[in-house]
């Protein structure tokens, strides 16, 4: 008899965006592809919010396996965006909603022997019934994961449930392991083998159960090696065989960590009883010119980045990741805090909630086993879209099916800035954390702590966290005097010297994330210069510079020995004397300057020179501490180097009170034929330059946090009257009569297509 073999079907694709039909053979004009892929690469990073969003279509010979006659052949889809159609040989076999996660069926009843055609209808459109419905990244289409055969013997561990393994772990503290394993068309006299087998390979504790649908069993490991996060990420493996007399008819594999943990809403999170300050990072899962078409060992690079900064926590954001990476964040000891795609903006679709479901029923039962994961997350900032008639319930209802599908880890949700603090989202799920960014979109950057410190005082017994923070950096800009978005590297960098500063005094705060580990694309965007990405990375999209606000991160949480010289970057200045900063850990900086020991600082992870004098040409700087050492060339020149700084016409005044002095308190409207409202889509206001600035100084001042036009042509196809919903709850009663004046003054102004 022979076991279940997995065959990789990554090799050898025809792709096209051009097909009105179902393939029965292969076509002979499509483009030659290799999994994993996305058409979304370049289009969907490169801005405009014009990146190619419809179907594509991919298709394969699929060669008939070998097998027994009673085998089942299953399809293995690791990841399709965003809505699947799966054909073979001209039969629809499958359709999936979700983007992000696994799912499999059973092709069996299908296959011809001779050559069979596969062909996979991919489609990331918008449509109101499937999550994400808006939000600030990339949607990338296609087949951007694995896509596996497996061939399967009639008794096998389950492979249709919800994309998962068929295996499921929990373990205690005190050694005794809950295993669970189910098992598809057991015969009589059938029994499942659980072994469990330590780091080392040896068999650390062993059981048999008569095979059944649901085999449960519990083992005991002596002397039991604990999961200690980042400290001692001690990982077992348990194998699960089904056993028909003297062979094993299936198996399965998983790893898992033995570890408990809790949230304490004074002291933070407790890791096996030990105080483990969550300190990290969010993640996004794409790279520069490839999308999210990522290979297992950029999945591996991105965990060991994340892990070299000295962060102990990523939230994996804002969806279901690959799981080579949730494998390596069990290797490395990360905490994992995993989520689904319900952000931004509720649909008002009911079809849309059920998405909602199958979504999170994919990532916990698909997941269960990591021992990484500690927190799952329910939303992601979901009263951008407004607190629609129905939302409250639907967190309700979320929080409730995941405390059903796993009560052994903890809920949370990422909320906006603007909610209320007394909001009642806030007593939903176990822990929460906030969006905030004070000191980048408005407001001064110590309006954080003070913020925290009001909510702490306000709730204590509620554990809180910063589920995001962070400012643009762009390698390009800098500035001897950074302000907020001037997008230089150094306003960046000390931006998040506050922040650092703010976290480590507030041991409260159960995680904190930085927004984000990496720039990452999102083709609505345009900012500082930069089209189609978010640049408030610590790293560059294409990984390969790390800015300086990295540093800033590793000071504080590291404990690997380094230096490092800020300002490497700006590398020409005008200056007779400067001012060098070094981040680093260690107790004590020299710096040298010309072969010449400058001084000795004494202090703690910023380390400030002044006055450091520069000659004509090249200057050579070296910091030094022990063995620890960086260098950094600085030119002076007679003229700055007008790349240095950004010359942005778009962004314009901050107009925090446009509505001073006017009445607000009637909410009337008038509509004239051929002149701005508010019922036009923010893209055509945007596009009159009269109109736009109305717009943007309205919405300013309501929202209070500083936007350019680029920014809000990410909401370019939703009209005002659709962003006065959204923004209901943020603006309070106010906003009914501030839209009946911005009204107002659009109608003052035709437009052009009008006036020929």
């Amino acid at each position: 008899m022979i076991m279940r073999r997995k065959i990789n079907l990554n090799d050898w694709w025809v792709f096209s965006k051009e097909c009105n039909f179902i393939p029965k053979k292969l076509p002979e004009d499509w483009e030659i592809v290799c999994l994993p892929h996305t058409w979304n690469a370049e289009d969907g990073q490169d801005g405009g919010a014009n990146y190619y969003r419809g179907a594509g279509w991919y298709a394969t010979e699929l060669e008939s396996p070998q097998r027994e006659q009673t085998d089942r052949v299953y399809l293995e889809f690791d990841g399709a965006n965003s809505v699947t159609t799966v054909y073979l040989n001209g039969d629809k076999v499958a359709y999936h909603e979700g983007g992000y996660s696994r799912f499999r069926v059973d092709i069996t009843d299908f296959l011809k022997e001779e050559d069979n055609l596969l062909a996979v209808c991919v489609d990331n459109s918008e449509r109101t019934n499937v999550y994400p419905q808006t939000a600030d990244f990339t949607f990338y289409g296609g087949l951007y994961r694995d896509v596996n055969l497996i061939v399967a013997p009639k008794t096998h561990f389950e492979l249709d449930y919800w994309g998962a393994d068929g295996l499921t772990v929990s373990a205690g503290t005190d050694g005794r392991v809950s295993l669970r394993a189910y098992v598809k068309d057991a015969e009589e006299g059938d029994s499942v083998q659980f072994e469990i087998l330590d780091a080392g390979g040896k068999t650390a504790a062993e059981g048999f159960a008569p095979a059944k649908a649901d085999c449960r069993m519990e083992l005991l490991i002596p002397d039991v090696h604990l999961w200690q996060g980042v400290d001692d990420p001690y990982l077992y493996r348990v194998t699960a065989r089904i056993v028909r007399h003297n062979e094993a008819v299936d198996e399965v594999s998983t790893r898992f960590g033995v570890r408990e943990f809790y949230v304490d809403p004074e002291k933070g999170f407790f890791l096996n009883g030990k105080s483990m300050p969550l300190r990290g990072v969010s993640r996004h899962q794409d790279r520069l010119g490839i999308g999210n078409a990522l290979r297992k060992e950029d999945h591996e690079e991105d965990a060991r980045l994340i892990r070299e900064l000295g962060a102990n926590t990523v939230r994996l954001a804002h969806y279901q990741h690959n799981q080579a990476f949730y494998d390596a964040c069990d290797e490395l000891g990360l905490i994992v805090w995993a989520e689904i795609p319900f952000i931004s903006i509720m649909s008002r679709d009911p079809a849309a909630h059920e998405n909602c479901r199958s979504q999170m029923q994919e990532l916990v039962y698909q997941n269960f086993n990591h021992a990484s994961i500690c927190f799952w997350g329910i939303s992601n900032e979901i009263t951008i879209g407004g607190e629609l008639p129905g939302l409250v319930d639907n967190l309700k209802d979320l929080n409730a099916l995941v405390k059903s599908m796993d009560p052994t880890r903890l809920t949370t949700m990422a909320h906006v800035s603007m909610l209320p603090m007394d909001s009642e989202m806030n007593q939903i799920t176990d822990v929460l954390s906030y969006n905030h960014y004070f000191g980048w979109y408005g407001g001064k950057m110590e309006q954080n702590e003070v913020w925290l410190d009001a909510f702490h005082e306000k709730y204590p017994d509620r554990p809180l966290g910063i589920s995001e923070y962070g400012a643009e950096g762009i390698i390009t800009y800098h500035n001897d005097d950074p302000k907020c978005r001037d997008y230089s590297e150094e306003y960046q960098a000390v931006y998040h010297e506050h922040m650092a500063e703010v976290i480590e005094k507030r041991p409260y705060l159960w995680a904190t994330h930085v927004w984000n580990m990496f720039d990452f694309g999102c083709d609505a965007r345009d900012e500082g210069g930069v089209k189609g990405r978010n640049n408030k990375g610590l790293v560059t999209f294409d990984r390969r510079i790390k800015k300086d606000s990295y540093y800033v991160y590793k000071a504080y949480w590291s404990s690997d020995p380094f230096v490092h010289l800020c300002g490497k970057r700006y590398a020409q200045r005008t200056a007779d004397e400067i001012t060098v900063k070094v981040y680093s850990n260690q107790p004590s900086v020299t710096l040298t300057v010309n072969g010449v020991e400058l001084e000795t600082k004494h202090g703690s992870k910023v380390f400030v020179f002044e006055h450091v004098l520069l000659k004509d040409g090249w200057n050579t700087l070296i910091a030094r501490s022990g063995s620890c050492t960086d260098s950094m060339t600085v030119e002076k020149v007679k003229e700055a180097n007008p790349s240095y700084v950004l010359i942005d016409d778009d962004d314009g005044e901050y107009a925090t009170n446009w509505f001073e002095g006017i009445d607000l308190s009637s909410t009337e409207m008038t509509f004239r034929e051929g002149y701005y409202s508010v019922k036009d889509k923010i893209q055509d206001i945007l596009d009159n330059e009269e109109a736009g600035t109305i717009l943007i100084s309205a919405i300013q001042s309501l929202m209070n946090m500083k936007l350019s036009k680029n920014m809000m042509r990410m909401m370019g196809q939703k009209t005002m009257e659709e962003m006065a919903g959204m923004m209901g709850s943020q603006v309070g009663e106010k906003g009914k009569g501030a839209m009946a004046y911005l009204n107002q003054e659009l109608q003052k102004i035709k437009k052009i297509s009008d006036e020929k």
